[in-house]
């Protein structure tokens, strides 16, 4: 089934090449995807849920957005010579965006990095079926720890030795919030925003927590990223001012939603 960008492009998770390259070989891999109109939050979920409708499984879409963050982690940690220098940090909140963090953890782990996965909810598993598998097959990865924090105090004591990591992945929510953020994720955010003032580089997966994908307007608190990866056509939210201020670099990376759930 082909996908929506230039169908000669690999596809992250089918494509050998990819962690051997850097931002800029990232980057024009993806410049078809880059190249596409773009779209707001409301009109991506529909594409997805339209896609998996047609029948490319969810686990799927999510595999193929989880090697592309993968691979820009590695490439921006290479690129400020902060590989394997310390832990990677990826901090997942409970819904498929902290599911993207989780197959980017197992990746990064297999490239060589030693990952902490952090999810981030009330919850002690995530909520839903997609995330929750690639959570739970996290536990035959030897690289990476995974610890759950429900709390803010739990966070604050996770913040102290913040300044240890090489990378941290910005993998909590995956569109904008109404309102202030309310615990654990303001405390998640908090500890983000302390890991960018220890000048940890910052990647946020989809947007930069608290700015939303259509609008570009920020909830407080908000992740200001030093790279954002986002998925199957550019985000209007992201190419405001404010958006664009946030998010940093902006790679948008294929996940192999086809043209037909691709409506305009």
């Amino acid at each position: 089934m082909p996908a929506a960008a230039e169908p000669m492009t690999p596809l992250p998770a089918d494509d050998p090449e990819l962690f051997g390259l850097d931002l800029r070989g990232l980057r024009r891999r993806w410049a078809a995807t880059g190249a596409l109109p773009p779209i707001g939050a409301e009109r991506m979920t529909g594409a997805d849920m339209l896609a998996q409708a047609l029948g490319v499984p969810g686990q799927r879409l999510m595999e193929h957005a989880g090697v592309a963050v993968a691979a820009a982690v590695k490439a921006i940690a290479e690129a400020t010579e902060r590989w394997r220098k310390g832990p990677i940090l990826i901090l997942c909140g409970p819904g498929n965006n902290g599911g993207d963090g989780f197959v980017a953890a197992r990746h990064l782990a297999r490239a060589g990095a030693q990952v902490a996965v952090v999810l981030v909810s009330s919850n002690a598993n995530p909520s839903t079926a997609d995330a929750t598998r690639n959570w739970n097959r996290l536990d035959n990865e030897p690289r990476v720890s995974r610890i759950h924090v429900s709390t803010g105090l739990e966070l604050k004591v996770l913040a102290k030795d913040i300044d240890r990591a090489s990378i941290v992945v910005d993998a909590l929510l995956g569109t904008g919030v109404q309102g202030g953020l309310r615990d654990p994720i303001r405390s998640a955010v908090e500890l983000i925003l302390r890991a960018r003032g220890a000048k940890v580089p910052i990647v946020a997966v989809d947007t930069p927590t608290a700015v939303d994908l259509t609008s570009g307007d920020p909830s407080e608190p908000v992740v200001q990223a030093d790279l954002t990866v986002t998925f199957h056509r550019p985000k209007t939210g992201l190419l405001t001012r404010r958006g664009a201020a946030l998010a940093g670099k902006v790679l948008v990376a294929p996940i192999g939603i086809p043209r037909e759930a691709d409506r305009g």
